[in-house]
Formats: structure tokens, C-alpha cells, sequence
């Protein structure tokens, strides 16, 4: 945990390194994160960041002992709730700068993606939160309502890190609740993102995938599922020129072969089957209505082997098995939807009722999975993410009588300045032989001054 004496120093290891490495500070002040007095927005973005590893919320931490040391609540809320704030500019640079990292521990052959999907964005016990609405969970087995938001993730993988890029918090202008708050500025970012989030998930694809390209993130393939792999959609990413992988759901979009009209159903009767190779049925080039060439894969439905699921491509040249294996690769998104709401606590930490309290808590949340994706992807042994999570909330355990350890040397050097000199070489050479003695884990966090005199 931070406090205000020492705002760097009480970072954990890892952390301050993987800050540093990453640039988080610096990509925060180029976004225009700033502020002309009191607490930085560095010092409370590190200490929101932190809040989840000493598994406490502020709350209780501003209840506990050392509540004297921390800002003040406002202070924090005051920083969360501000509209001016460009959380979704921070976001592009702090990802399209790890992604720059990662491409270069990366294969050149190994294939690049974004990832798109949504997911429920719950706040059923809230009332007043801007822009609240009814929501319809299609991916729950209950086909459940909920109140609250769809969030629309766009994240970036290379098949072993996934990396969040952008997002938006999605409302209704049929099932609203809430609207927008008549005091925000309408020149402001936060306004902005408030009239994104009553548009609609196909308007909003092609700008964020656009952001995303001309922050230099590179990537060939868009990956989507069912409910985004819809003929509109697919032709305004080509026209990004990006190509598309998706599951594709038996409606009635119409296709083409050799000018006739066919659904889905007559595309797997005309099809050639496809021997030898397990999972895959059959496969077939055809034509979307909108003039899009596509290539077809029809795969067994693991889950009831007596049906088929279709996989679309817009790139043709790919063969079957290539076309799967690109298409797997969507499933990092869903391990992130379970990391950031199982382990990180995306929208349970804070309670706000601002919808810029929403966005920029989210983007917070993102950012520690960047953290531990980037240290997963630089970690030499097998550990999981779950696996960095825990670490990192033992390691924030151990400071406090790390820097107390430090504390006391340095009173200790202090007060040696102030007697003789044989003294001082009699209390230096004791002290010398009892810190050869320690644990080379102690050692760690002792100055390196007092471990070399």
C-alpha cells in the first residue's frame, strides 16, 4: 500500500518495475491525467491500483489504522469522477506500448488478433447511477434481465497474451433508467462516452477497432462470435482492412454460389466433405450478399455431436485447420471476463454513481490485467495469471515490515554519524556480519548503500 511519505518507495518490487517498464505514469500524464495541486493523479492511480493486492477496499482501509497516512475520500472520488479525465486515451497508449513489448518476444509468423465480445456489466442493487438500464444477459443459461450496462471489450492477442485495448460501457435508449446528468460539460471526454453508450455495439465496432490501428497496434484478424458476425459488420472491418473469423449463427442471411441464392443450411448440403481430419465436416468458398468472398468451415458441435457450427473467413487462402486454430484464440477474452471480475474485482471495488466513476474504475481494472499479463509473459516458469495475482498480494503483505527494517537502518546510520570513529567501526563491522546473515530475500529490501558499506 501507498502513503503519503513515501509514494514510490512502498510499491512492491514487481510492481515498480513493471511501472516503470511499461511507462503507466508517463502514458497517464500524455494523456492528459493531470492535476495543478494537492495529490497527483499518479499517486492515487497507484493507490486504487494497489487496493485489490492488500484485499481491502477503501473503506476499510481509510477504517484501519493507518488511515492517517492516505488521502482523503473525497479526494480519491473527486479523481475517479472527473469528466475531463481521457481514461480511454491512457488505455490506447498504455496497451499499444505493452503490445509493442510483447510483438517483439513474439514469433513474426505467429498470428495477430483483436478480440471482440461483450459481457453483463451488473449493478442490480443501484438506483441513481447515470445512464442505468435493464439489460438482457444472453450469454447467462437463465436468459436472464439484469440492471446495469453491456460492456464491449476490444482486447489484442498473439495466442499466449491478451492484452485489453478498448471498451465501452454500453446502456439503452429503450430500457433506460437513468439519463444523463444535466451538469456535465458538453465539451468533455466524459460527455463524449456518454453518447457512445447510447449507440448501439455494431455502431461502435469500426471506430474502436480504427482507434486501435491508428495507435499503431498491428494485428490481421478480427475474431468474433455469434452475435457480431453479421454480413454489415464483416464488411465495414474489410473495409479497415482487417480480415474476419467468426462463428456464424443459422439465420437467414443470404449467400452465394456460382449465382445462386443459399442459406446456411443449403451451404453445408453443397459443401464438399472433408476426410481424415477429426472435428472438421466440411468446407466451402461462397459469396455474402454484400459481395464479401468468405470460406466456410462446418465443425461438429462438441456439445451435441449430431449438429454442426459454422466458421466464417474472410481470408480464403487459409486452410481449414488454420481457420480453427486462428479462431480458439477468441477464447482469451474469456478468461479475462473471469480474471477481471473473479479476481480483480471490476465493478464490486468501487460503488460509484457517475458514469465517469464506471469508465475510469474500469480502466483501472484493465490496466492491472495488463500488469500481470506483461509480468506472465516475462515470467520464466509456468505460473498462471491467478498464480501472479496471489503473489503480488503476498509480496504487498511483506512491505510493511520491509520498509520498517529499512526505517531502523537508517536511524541507526543516522545516529552513528553523531559518535567517534572507533565507534563507529565497531557498530559498522557488527552490522556488517548480521546482514551477511540474513536471507538473501531480506537482503532484497534493504538499501543497497547499507548492503555494500
Amino acid at each position: 500500500m501507498i502513503s503519503n511519505n513515501g509514494q514510490n518507495k512502498q510499491l512492491p518490487n514487481e510492481l515498480t518495475s513493471t511501472f516503470k517498464e511499461l511507462q503507466v505514469l508517463k502514458h497517464l500524464r500524455k494523456a492528459g491525467i493531470t492535476k495543478t495541486f494537492g495529490f497527483s493523479c499518479g499517486f492515487l492511480f497507484q493507490l486504487i491500483f494497489c487496493l485489490i493486492f492488500e484485499n481491502k477496499n477503501w473503506f476499510r482501509t481509510l477504517e484501519g489504522k493507518k488511515s492517517a497516512d492516505f488521502p482523503a475520500k473525497d479526494a480519491v472520488y473527486r479523481f475517479l469522477n472527473k469528466s475531463t479525465f481521457a481514461w480511454r486515451r491512457f488505455l490506447l497508449f498504455l496497451s499499444a506500448h505493452t503490445i509493442g513489448k510483447v510483438t517483439r518476444l513474439s514469433n513474426h509468423d505467429r498470428p495477430k488478433v483483436l478480440v471482440l465480445d461483450d459481457s453483463s456489466y451488473d449493478r442490480n442493487r443501484s438506483k441513481s447511477v447515470e445512464l442505468l438500464a435493464r439489460c438482457f444477459d444472453h450469454a447467462s443459461q437463465k436468459m436472464r434481465f439484469y440492471k446495469g450496462f453491456r460492456m464491449l471489450p476490444l482486447g489484442w492477442s498473439d495466442g499466449a497474451t491478451f492484452i485489453p485495448v478498448d471498451f465501452s460501457l454500453l446502456s439503452s435508449k429503450t430500457s433506460q433508467i437513468n439519463g444523463i446528468t444535466s451538469k456535465i460539460d458538453k465539451r468533455s471526454s466524459g460527455y463524449k462516452r456518454r453518447l457512445e453508450a447510447l449507440q448501439s455495439a455494431p455502431e461502435q465496432i469500426p471506430d474502436m477497432i480504427q482507434r486501435a490501428l491508428n495507435t499503431g497496434i498491428d494485428a490481421s484478424y478480427v475474431l468474433m462470435d455469434t452475435w457480431f458476425t453479421h454480413q454489415p459488420i464483416i464488411k465495414n472491418i474489410k473495409e479497415l482492412g482487417l480480415d474476419v473469423i467468426g462463428m456464424v449463427k443459422n439465420l437467414k442471411q443470404p449467400y452465394f454460389v456460382d449465382g445462386e441464392r443459399v442459406n446456411l443450411n443449403d451451404l453445408y448440403r453443397l459443401a464438399a466433405p472433408i476426410q481424415g481430419k477429426k472435428g472438421l465436416l466440411r468446407s466451402i468458398q461462397t459469396t455474402q450478399a454484400n459481395g464479401v468472398p468468405v470460406k466456410m468451415v462446418f465443425v461438429r458441435n462438441r456439445n451435441k455431436k449430431s449438429e454442426w457450427l459454422a466458421i466464417l473467413s474472410t481470408d480464403c487462402t487459409l486452410d481449414d485447420q488454420e481457420i480453427i486454430r486462428i479462431y480458439g484464440m477468441r477464447w482469451d477474452i474469456e478468461v479475462f471476463f473471469k480474471t477481471t471480475k473473479s479476481l480483480l474485482k471490476l465493478q464490486k471495488e468501487f460503488q460509484g454513481r457517475s458514469y465517469d466513476s464506471l469508465i475510469s474504475h474500469t480502466t483501472i481494472v484493465f490496466t492491472r490485467y495488463i500488469v500481470l499479463s506483461w509480468q506472465n509473459r516475462c515470467s520464466t516458469d509456468q505460473r498462471t495469471l491467478g498464480g501472479m495475482f496471489y503473489e503480488l498480494c503476498d509480496e504487498i503483505s511483506d512491505l510493511d515490515w520491509a520498509i520498517a527494517l529499512q526505517q531502523l537502518i537508517e536511524l541507526l546510520e543516522d545516529t552513528l554519524k553523531e559518535s567517534n570513529k572507533k565507534i563507529q567501526k565497531l557498530i559498522k563491522r557488527q552490522l556488517q556480519q548480521w546482514i551477511a546473515g540474513l536471507p538473501g530475500y531480506i537482503k532484497a529490501y534493504l538499501p543497497i548503500s547499507v548492503c555494500e558499506s
